[in-house]
Parts: structure tokens; C-alpha cells; sequence
């Protein structure tokens, strides 16, 4: 595909003509996850650039919202109109734990019955799948296939690369998962991913037409905090996120216990790991504050009380050289210090942007950060070059004027011959079918022809056999009548 530069302002807006988004995803409003907060924010955008937008997702089950209650949540098999217009499409759930095989289990049902709604969600003109369901690939691809549009495969993590990472699969079922997420993404007229690192290893795989769509945030809605206090008895030091396998939390736990009394720890989120971080800190004897997830206005009110805020990921998964925290662009447009535990492009962000102390993943490392800020407040303060930096890179504002760029691209260039789907064909053949059994009987065809009459002769002799007079057909009813 041919890069363009996208139109922008209100006008190019208002200009584009009408398109047709079909979106599949495993989590969606009223739930509350990294999905779901970049796709609300990009089909509010896509919305205002004349975006049909239809959404086919599970009845929401996991990571619960601020909105979410018996009535937002959805009914299996039922349509809900959401608050952006969008038309969301229900699905069903089997939710048996969260730990893999739970997960696992939950995504393949929703993947199935995915597949089945999504073919009758009527006409559109794209469709694209988000992962990290990759079940859900494979629903995308029979969606978009039924259908005859295009798909576009969004890649959130670096899969393949994290299955093998986190052993997800094993055995001869690790080559049969990555063939065939390797597969859908060679069969993608479009694969967008939200790190350029990833977008290289794709590349380098040989899968085409690849873009980067970074993760974001919505600048407008995010404040800029002031400064913590010059003085305070002891350094405040946040996590807010996913508890799980891939933050690896347990070395913030022994960091805090080596610290000591001059670091308060505070992690706020939910995740399968939390049971047994909870276990280490009454092990250690180390005052750790757990508390359950917090939304909208109380997250900025968590920051700002908050000398650091940690971004953290485990750093024995290679897959994650190309992986950002989501909640990286959003620790840097508030203007708080960062306590950055990554490598790879999560790292060079923080690095291009001027904000952040990168630490290695030693809990040592991480205890000998934290005391030298407590002993040292002027080291919190930030220099503003965050936010600059997430204004020109990572504001969704602009972000969906690539995304919607990059959709109309690919419509216009791989949208296939009409009614090369399934869907279309087999309404080709039913109104063939229709046609036949109303046409009339030959005789019938031929006594109700204008003109026509049985004593007419051969066809094509133009003379008329004896007792036809053309005039008395006129006269009769004919064409002269």
C-alpha cells in the first residue's frame, strides 16, 4: 500500500464519503481493558469521520467498567446501540477462572459464535479484528471472506513471538498456533500494530501491507498535574494496571521490602497474579497497599498523589523488546515521574520523550532508585517534554485520522469484485431462484406480449397467416388501443 498523508481539520472530515466498519473484539464498553479504552476512543473519532461502525463482541464478563451494569452488558445474541452509535452485537461468554485455560476456553466459544454473528450484521464495507484473542483471527478471516471486504488483522501484542515467550502452547501445538496466526496475518490486506518494532519483525517475516498505529490516549481529557510536594516523609510509589504474568510485579514487592520505611508502595488493579503478590508481601512483612481497580477522575486523583508511577514488563520475554505499556503515553502527558522497568521500544519512547528513570529489573536496582528520590525530591521533578511528545505521537485525536486514512486505503485497493463472497453470491442465487418461480408459462408469456397474437407467423417471417389482419389488432386492444 502507498503511504498518504492524511486530510485533517473538520472539513477533510466532513468530506470523506461514508464507510461501513465491521469490528470484532473480545472485549468492548461497558468493560474496562486496553482494547477496549483504544477502540472507544478511535470509533469516536471514526464516528465524526462519517464511520458506520458495528461492533460484534462477548457479553461483557471480565475487567468490568464504571459503566457496567445488568443492562449494559448485553444479552447473547442481541443488539445494543452504544453511546458513540455504534451498534454492538452480543455474543456468548464461557467464563470458568482467570488463569490460561479459562481464558483459552472463554476465547474459543466467543470466537465460534463470533464468526457466526458476525455474518449477519448486514452489508459493510471492512472488516477488522483486534487481538489478543487469536481464535478470534480465525473468525475475522471467515467473517471478512463470507462477506467479500477486506480484513484488517490489528495486532496488539507480538504475537506469534509472546505465545512461544510465555508458553501459552507447547509441544506440536506451538507449530500448529503460530501457523496459523502466521497464516491470517499473510491473508490480511492489512496488519496494523500499535509498536514499530513489531511492524519490522512482521516485515522481515514477509507479511505485507504492514502500518503502526501507536497506542494513545485523548490529550484533552487528560490534566497536567502539578509538581509533588518539595517535602514529605516518605516516597509514594504507584502501579496502576493488569496484575499479571507479563509485569512480573513480584520484583516491586522486594523492592519496596529492601527500601524500607521511606518508600509507600500502592498497586491498584486486578490480574491473576495479585493472590500471590499479596502472599510475598505478608511474607517479606512489607507494608504493601493493594487496591482494586479505579477509573476516570480517580486515577488522575491516584497521580497526583503520587511522587512515581511505575511502568513496568518482565524482561525475560524477548517479545517484549517490541512491546509499550498502554499506560505509558498517559504517565507522561500527566507529568508525573517515572519509574520505568522495560527495555526495548518501551524504553526508547521514554528516552526520545526526556521523562523517566529507565532501572534495570533488579529488585536492588529498583530499592537503590527509589532511595535516592526519597533522599532527593528535586529528582521527581519533569521537564513538560512528555506531553509534547504524546501530543505529536500519540494523541488519538490524530491517531484516528491514520487509522481512518489507512482503512479507506485499504477498501479502495483490495475491497474484491462485487459479489466475490459467500453472502453475496448465495443472495444472487436466491434472487435468481425467485425470478424463475415468478416468470410466467410460455403460453401465458406469449398471450400477454403487447402486440403479440397466436395467429401471428413464424417468428422472424413478418407475414401473417390467414384471418390475422393487423389493423383489427390495433383496433382490438393492441398497440394502437
Amino acid at each position: 500500500m502507498t503511504p498518504t498523508s492524511p486530510p485533517t481539520g473538520t472539513e477533510a472530515a466532513s468530506s470523506q464519503p461514508p464507510l461501513r466498519l465491521l469490528l470484532l473484539a473480545s472485549s468492548y464498553w461497558p468493560e474496562h481493558s486496553p482494547p477496549q479504552r483504544r477502540w472507544y476512543s478511535l470509533v469516536s473519532h471514526l464516528r465524526e469521520r462519517a464511520w458506520s461502525v458495528s461492533v460484534v463482541c462477548p457479553v461483557a464478563h471480565y475487567g468490568p467498567g464504571p459503566d457496567y451494569s445488568e443492562t449494559t452488558r448485553g444479552r447473547a445474541w442481541r443488539r445494543q446501540t452504544g453511546f458513540l452509535g455504534e451498534q454492538i452485537h452480543r455474543v456468548p461468554f464461557l467464563f470458568v477462572g482467570d488463569h490460561r485455560t479459562g481464558k483459552l476456553l472463554d476465547q474459543l466459544v466467543s470466537a465460534a459464535a463470533s464468526a457466526v454473528r458476525g455474518c449477519l450484521t448486514g452489508r459493510q464495507d471492512v472488516v477488522v479484528v483486534t487481538a489478543p484473542s487469536l481464535p478470534l483471527l480465525a473468525s475475522a478471516l471467515v467473517v471478512a471472506r463470507v462477506k467479500g471486504v477486506p480484513l484488517v488483522v490489528e495486532m496488539r501484542d507480538a504475537w506469534p513471538n509472546l505465545a512461544e515467550d510465555a508458553s501459552v502452547v507447547r509441544g506440536g501445538s506451538r507449530s500448529l498456533v503460530n501457523r496459523a496466526v502466521v497464516s491470517v496475518q499473510n491473508r490480511a490486506d492489512l496488519v496494523v500494530t500499535v509498536t514499530q518494532g513489531f511492524a519490522r519483525t512482521l516485515r522481515e517475516r514477509g507479511v505485507r501491507n504492514v502500518v503502526t498505529v501507536r497506542n494513545g490516549i485523548l490529550l484533552e481529557r487528560t490534566p497536567q498535574l502539578p509538581p509533588p510536594p518539595v517535602e514529605r516523609d516518605v516516597l509514594r510509589v504507584l502501579y496502576l494496571g493488569n496484575h499479571g504474568e507479563s509485569q512480573s510485579l513480584d520484583r516491586l514487592v522486594r523492592a519496596a521490602h529492601l527500601a524500607g520505611d521511606a518508600v509507600e508502595l500502592t498497586l491498584v488493579g486486578q490480574g491473576s497474579q495479585k493472590p500471590a503478590l499479596k502472599e510475598l508481601a505478608r511474607a517479606l512483612g512489607v507494608n504493601v497497599r493493594f487496591l482494586p481497580p479505579e477509573y476516570r477522575e480517580l486515577v488522575f486523583a491516584r497521580y497526583q498523589a503520587t511522587d512515581s508511577i511505575v511502568i513496568c514488563l518482565r524482561d525475560d520475554w524477548k517479545s517484549f523488546e517490541d512491546t509499550i505499556p498502554s499506560k505509558t503515553y498517559e504517565v507522561l502527558a500527566v507529568g508525573r515521574h517515572i519509574t520505568a522497568v522495560v527495555r526495548g521500544e518501551a524504553a526508547h519512547v521514554l528516552a526520545e520523550a526526556g521523562e523517566g528513570d529507565i532501572v534495570g529489573s533488579d529488585p536492588k536496582e529498583i530499592a537503590a532508585l527509589w532511595l535516592a528520590l526519597a533522599a532527593d525530591r528535586s529528582l521527581l521533578l519533569t521537564h513538560g517534554s512528555g506531553r509534547e511528545w504524546v501530543r505529536h505521537n500519540a494523541d488519538y485525536a490524530d491517531l484516528a485520522v491514520h487509522y481512518d486514512q489507512h482503512l479507506r486505503d485499504t477498501v479502495r485497493e483490495h475491497t474484491r469484485a462485487c459479489g466475490a463472497g459467500l453472502l453475496p453470491r448465495a443472495a444472487r442465487l436466491a434472487r435468481s431462484l425467485r425470478c424463475s418461480l415468478r416468470a410466467p408459462s410460455p403460453a401465458s408469456a406469449w398471450t400477454g406480449r403487447a402486440g403479440a397474437s397466436p395467429s401471428a407467423g413464424p417468428r422472424g417471417t413478418g407475414q401473417p397467416v390467414a384471418g390475422f389482419h393487423p389493423a383489427s389488432e390495433r383496433t382490438a386492444g393492441g398497440v394502437g388501443a
